[in-house]
C-alpha cells in the first residue's frame, strides 16, 4: 500500500497550524498586560507603551484571522486537487492557443502565471487591509493607494522578467543532471544568489526607492571613521527614502570583498536625533561583518540548499509522492513543490534552530558595538528604535524562542547591562 503523503502533509500542517495558534495565544495575552517589564520601566514611556499595546493587539487579531484562512486555504487546495486541476488546465489552455502543452517548459510557465494571478487575488485584501487600515491607524503608513499598486504591478513585471529564464533553466538542469543532479541545482542556485545579491541594489532596489549619497556631516564621518578602524571597505554610504512607504526604519550593509555598501533608512535618522545612536546601530552591525556572521549564515544556507536537492534527488522519481497528491505525470517543478511539502517538519526545525544562532549573532554583535565604546548610545538607539517602531514591550518566552530571530529588547538591555556589572 502506497503511503499517504498528502494526508500525512496536511495532517501535520494543522498540527503545526494548532501548535503555532498556542503560541500565538501566549503572545496575545502578552500584549495585553497593562504594565511594562520591569527592566523598561522608566526607559520607556507610558503613552509609548500604551500605542504599542494597542498597535501590538491590532497586529494580533489580524494575525488569527490571516492564518485560519491560509490554512483553510491550503489544505483545500491539497485535499480537493486543485494543484492537479490548475495543472491540466493550464495545459488546455496553451492548447486553445496554439502552444505545445506537452513542452515542460511552456507548460510550467503557464501553471506559474495563473498561481501568481491567484496569489494576488487571495493576498490582495489582507495586504490592502494590513497597510491602509492598521499600520495607517497607528501612524506608519505613509504610501498612497497607487503607489502601492505601482508596487505590486512593478513585482509582478519584475517576476514575469526574471522568473521564466530561471524555470527554465531548473527544468534543464533537471532533466539532464543524472547522478549529479543536487551538485548542478546547487551550483546554479549559488551562481543565482551570488547575481541576485550584485543586481538587486543596484538594479532592481532604485526601482522601488531613491538611494542618495548621506550628505557630509558629522554622521557621515564619524561613520566613515568607524568603518576606517574595523579595516571595513565602505565604498559607498547611502541614505533610502523608506519614509515614502512607511515610517518603520532600519539598516543594512551589502556588497562582495572590497566593494561594501551601507544604506540607512532616513527614518532611522529622523528617530534617532542623537548621531552617537545611529553610530552605534551601525556598529552592531559592522560586528556582524567583524564576527564573520553573514559569512557564517552564507554558508549554512548553501550547506542546507545542497541537502535539500540531495533528498529531492531521492523522492523525484516517486510516483507515489505523484500520485498521493493526484497527479498522473510527474513534472520537475510539480516534483519541487511536493518535495518541499513533505519536508516540511524538518524546515521547521531547521528554522527554530537558525533562529537559535541568530539570537546567539545578535547578543555578540551588540557585546561588539559595547567593546567599542558604544554601550550607552547602543541602549539609547535600542530604546528609541523600539519605540519609534511600536515594537512589542512585553514577549512570551514560548513565542519569542520560537519565532524570534533577534532577542526581546529586554534580553538584549539585560546583556548590555550585564556586561556593564562585570566589567565595574
Amino acid at each position: 500500500m502506497a503511503f499517504p503523503y498528502m494526508e500525512a502533509v496536511v495532517g501535520f500542517m494543522i498540527l503545526m497550524y494548532v501548535f503555532e495558534t498556542y503560541l500565538d495565544l501566549r503572545q496575545h495575552a502578552a500584549h495585553k498586560l497593562p504594565n511594562l517589564p520591569k527592566t523598561l520601566e522608566g526607559v520607556i514611556s507610558q503613552e509609548k507603551f500604551e500605542k504599542s499595546r494597542a498597535y501590538s493587539i491590532d497586529k494580533s487579531n489580524f494575525h488569527f484571522i490571516h492564518e485560519f484562512v491560509t490554512i483553510v486555504m491550503d489544505s483545500a487546495i491539497l485535499l480537493f486537487g486543485v494543484l492537479p486541476w490548475f495543472w491540466n488546465k493550464s495545459g488546455e489552455i496553451l492548447e486553445s492557443n496554439g502552444l505545445n502543452a506537452e513542452n515542460e517548459i511552456y507548460h510550467t510557465l503557464a501553471f506559474l502565471g495563473g498561481v501568481m494571478i491567484w496569489s494576488q487575488i487571495t493576498d490582495l485584501p489582507f495586504s490592502l487591509y494590513s497597510t491602509f487600515v492598521i499600520e495607517e491607524r497607528h501612524g506608519f503608513n505613509k504610501q498612497t493607494f497607487w503607489l502601492f499598486i505601482r508596487d505590486m504591478i512593478k513585482g509582478m513585471f519584475l517576476g514575469v522578467i526574471i522568473g521564466p529564464p530561471i524555470v527554465a533553466a531548473i527544468i534543464l538542469i533537471v532533466q539532464k543532471g543524472g547522478p549529479y543532479l543536487a551538485i548542478y541545482l546547487w551550483g546554479f542556485m549559488f551562481v543565482l544568489s551570488i547575481v541576485m545579491m550584485t543586481i538587486y541594489p543596484v538594479l532592481i532596489a532604485p526601482l522601488f526607492n531613491k538611494f542618495t549619497p548621506l550628505p557630509e556631516g558629522e554622521l557621515r564621518s564619524k561613520i566613515e571613521t568607524l568603518a576606517s578602524s574595523l579595516e571595513f571597505p565602505l565604498k559607498k554610504l547611502f541614505v533610502v527614502d523608506g519614509s515614502t512607504r512607511s515610517s518603520h526604519s532600519n539598516a543594512y550593509m551589502y556588497g562582495f570583498f572590497k566593494n561594501k555598501r551601507i544604506v540607512l533608512y532616513d527614518t532611522l535618522i529622523q528617530q534617532c536625533k542623537n548621531v552617537e545612536e545611529v553610530v552605534a546601530v551601525i556598529a552592531h552591525e559592522l560586528g556582524h561583518w567583524k564576527l564573520n556572521h553573514t559569512m557564517y549564515s552564507f554558508i549554512a544556507v548553501q550547506v542546507l540548499t545542497l541537502l535539500q536537492f540531495g533528498g529531492y534527488t531521492l523522492v523525484k522519481n516517486s510516483k507515489d509522492l505523484f500520485l498521493s497528491f493526484g497527479f498522473d505525470t510527474q513534472p520537475v517543478l510539480i516534483g519541487l513543490i511536493l518535495f518541499q511539502h513533505t519536508i516540511i517538519p524538518i524546515q521547521h526545525l531547521v528554522s527554530f534552530g537558525l533562529n537559535l544562532v541568530s539570537r546567539a549573532f545578535e547578543f555578540q554583535a551588540d557585546a561588539f558595538a559595547k567593546k567599542l565604546g558604544y554601550a550607552k548610545p547602543l541602549r539609547d538607539g535600542l530604546v528609541k528604535l523600539q519605540e519609534e517602531n511600536l515594537s512589542a514591550m512585553n514577549t512570551d518566552p514560548w513565542y519569542s524562542a520560537y519565532h524570534y530571530s533577534h532577542p526581546p529588547l529586554v534580553e538584549r538591555l539585560a546583556a548590555i547591562d550585564e556586561a556593564d556589572k562585570k566589567a565595574d
